[in-house]
């Protein structure tokens, strides 16, 4: 019968589904490949299309076909639905045509209205409830499948009476469309501030700058009175995160640091009100479907398994890092009182400027001449590099044919391996512009799937930067944090081309949240080992090789402000577990939050008025989920110290990253996949969840981890964390700047 169905639906599926990621030169083709695509209006038909054959699989599925058969259908609708949501995303955060982002902002959301349709059909239901119970029959991976399809109906509501489930559907639709308005709000509201005269600026910032002019106060009477006005220079600076960054990184004069990052902190103003929705939604919708808070929601199916288990862990490592970075706030304000005067406080806006001194005058370190050894070219010949090292494949450079594009500086490659054919496609969009989205991200648009013994739907992701063109040139120039970033974003795209799942709901970064992060992690790491680095980092104008000592002098530049680093994640993750995981619905002050979390997991404080929160875009894709970040960095660094450190470019390594990690994407349970990996000691059991084992992380950053969390000072953390929440609220947060 499955057959059957597959010729039945041979045309749609090459048709309106099927990237053709070779098109023959010259003919035309449309966005990422999909015919549909040629024009902005295609984008419903592609909608209208998904739609079609998904309800044709419905109605084979309602026939109650084999195990198998069930499992392979449900997996070609999710995949059929994911291209149409997946493009229209990627199109709403990039396309520079404003028609195409309108329309695929149409498409979204009448896609994600059939997917509640689909969450809501007892067919399909019972039909996953029955392939789960023949599970038998099934391979492992389809096994999972089934029980994962199972646990996502539930979460859904299916199971509930009909009008608590149109209920669900109806939150379900009102938190799209605010996850929507938040990032729209946070695209269009970027805030800027004025700057007169012009010498406030630093030079190398200028090429961030908009000129402006003002009346001068200091024109005379006379010529006021004989119409000639003189007109004073100035600069409007965007306060979107990667010129707020440069700006209170690179800007000696303290007043223009403060008006950028009040600024910087205190827009879009609308998300608040934004936030507090989607709070509230995502708390009804907890408790409808019979979660605690939208933390249990969230964490349940996670490693952690429940937000107790995620706020030891917070507790712990913030335990273990308190004094290290109380010691590295007491250096900052040292040096600060140094250069201004005994008695100067030390603010908020003052921590990237004077870290970035500190570090240039200990280690003879400056940003542009480090910036000199990473033009992006360069920088993309060293991810090739690193592909052709540890797993033996090219990433090629492609043509793309007329329409598959979305701005001329977008890049198209071909990962490829020499006895296994073409792995995937990526799409890189590195640059910034206006009305781009702000941040840095992994996009998929095709998952990875086995359509038959031998034929395999390749995985397409594009990865989307915002790197500025450098002073006095059109090619980025990067600084090393950036070099990072880049990486780390390589980690996501690896991920996903390397995965050969048998299921597009497995592919690549399809895994349990607390572990989704861990390649890219693990892929910074390659950005800042000399044997990586001085196969690609070369000088731009020289050719020189990078020096053995400026990257050392960079690596402990690196690890010189680690735990106030470390301490800031924490400080995230709190934010994020607390909004989503109060038991309360009644509204609250988001920004109360916030200050008090700072002053509990951190040593700055908060500035009034500011709410950094409103445009802490983690908290859509990733609400209360960030905590993954920091699970992801202690799983990391053990990765790194006991599988790549001794030879991280050679082919044995990338080898076991691969064939061990890498491939199975989330087709395999998270914790097994981890101990095949390193083979023991990456993680430990806690409270009937998991959580890492910090060790070789504490090693790295040189700070003791022999602190021995007993349940009993567990349970006093935590409750001590309530009566904090409890005085917060008497009626019962690729993140921006340092808040």
């Amino acid at each position: 019968m499955w057959n059957l169905i597959r010729r039945v639906a041979a045309n749609f599926r090459l048709e309106a589904r099927g990237y053709h990621a070779a098109p023959r030169s010259g003919v035309s083709t449309g966005l990422y490949g999909f015919h549909h695509l040629r024009t902005a209006g295609g984008f419903q038909r592609f909608v209208d299309e998904a739609i079609e054959r998904s309800t044709e699989l419905v109605a084979f599925i309602s026939t109650m076909p084999s195990a198998a058969d069930v499992v392979r259908a449900m997996d070609e609708i999710s995949d059929t639905v994911c291209s149409v949501v997946d493009s229209a995303e990627l199109c709403r955060h990039t396309h520079p045509d404003r028609e195409y982002v309108e329309e695929a902002n149409k498409a979204s959301l009448r896609i994600n209205e059939y997917l509640h349709y689909l969450n809501t059909d007892h067919s399909l239901y019972d039909a996953v409830k029955k392939a789960e119970r023949e599970g038998n029959s099934l391979t492992e991976e389809a096994q999972r499948a089934a029980h994962n399809l199972r646990v996502d109906f539930e979460k859904g509501g299916i199971h509930l009476c009909e009008e608590k489930l149109d209920r669900v559907n109806q939150l379900n639709i009102e938190i799209a469309q605010l996850c929507r308005q938040f990032g729209e709000n946070i695209i269009n509201d970027p805030g800027y501030v004025d700057v007169f005269p012009t010498s406030r600026i630093p030079k190398q910032l200028r090429h961030l700058c908009k000129p402006i002019y003002q009346s001068s106060s200091r024109e005379s009477t006379a010529l006021s009175k004989s119409g000639y006005h003189m007109k004073e220079r100035g600069f409007r600076i965007s306060t979107e995160p990667s010129a707020l960054s440069s700006v209170l990184q690179c800007t000696a004069d303290e007043e223009v640091r403060r008006m950028a990052y009040i600024k910087g902190n205190s827009v879009p103003h609308g998300n608040l009100h934004v936030l507090d929705r989607l709070i509230a939604a995502r708390h009804e919708l907890a408790r409808i479907t019979g979660y605690r808070t939208y933390a249990d929601f969230v964490v349940k199916q996670n490693m952690a398994s429940s937000p107790k288990v995620v706020a030891s862990f917070l507790l712990e490592m913030s335990e273990i890092v308190k004094d290290k970075a109380d010691e590295e706030f007491e250096a900052i304000w040292r040096v600060k009182r140094e250069k201004c005067s005994p008695t100067a406080h030390l603010e908020p806006w003052d921590e990237a400027y004077y870290t970035a001194l500190m570090k240039s005058s200990a280690f003879n370190l400056d940003s542009s001449v480090v910036a000199s050894y990473f033009p992006l070219p360069q920088c993309i010949e060293g991810l090739k590099i690193l592909v052709k090292s540890l797993f033996g494949a090219k990433c090629c450079n492609i043509p793309m044919a007329p329409g598959e594009s979305w701005h001329p500086d977008v890049l198209k490659m071909s990962l490829h391996h020499p006895e296994e054919g073409d792995l995937g496609i990526l799409y890189l969009d590195l640059y910034s512009r206006e009305g781009k989205y702000p941040g840095c991200a992994h996009f998929a648009i095709k998952g990875g799937r086995r359509i038959s013994d031998n034929e395999y739907q390749l995985p397409v992701v594009a990865l989307v930067c915002n790197f500025s063109g450098s002073p006095n040139s059109s090619i980025a120039r990067l600084n090393h944090w950036e070099v990072e970033t880049l990486f780390h974003e390589f980690g996501h795209a690896l991920h996903s081309l390397l995965s050969r799942t048998d299921y597009q709901h497995f592919s690549g970064t399809r895994v349990v949240l607390d572990l989704a992060e861990t390649p890219s992690n693990l892929f910074e790491y390659y950005a800042c080992d000399f044997r990586v680095l001085k196969t690609f980092a070369k000088h731009y104008s020289t050719g020189e090789m990078i020096p053995e000592k400026l990257v050392e002098s960079m690596q402990a530049a690196r690890k010189m402000f680690a735990a106030t680093e470390l301490q800031r994640q924490i400080f995230y993750a709190s934010i994020d577990q607390t909004l989503f995981g109060e038991e309360a619905a009644s509204p609250r002050d988001t920004s109360l939050v916030v200050a008090d979390l700072k002053r509990q997991f951190t040593s700055w404080k908060h500035v009034e008025g500011t709410h950094w929160q409103a445009r802490f875009s983690h908290l859509l894709n990733y609400g209360a989920g960030y905590y993954s970040y920091l699970y992801a960095k202690c799983f990391a660094a053990t990765i790194w110290k006991k599988v790549c450190q001794d030879d991280p470019l050679s082919s044995a390594t990338g080898t076991a990253l691969r064939t061990n990690f890498l491939r199975h994407g989330g087709a395999k349970e998270a914790s097994v996949l981890l101990n095949d990996l390193v083979g023991g000691g990456i993680l430990k059991k806690r409270d009937g969840g998991i959580v890492p084992d910090i060790a070789s992380l504490c090693e790295e950053m040189n700070v003791v981890c022999d602190v021995k969390l007993t349940e009993g000072k567990i349970c006093g953390l935590l409750d001590q964390s309530k009566l904090l929440s409890a005085s917060i609220h008497p009626s019962i947060r690729d993140v921006g700047s340092p808040p």
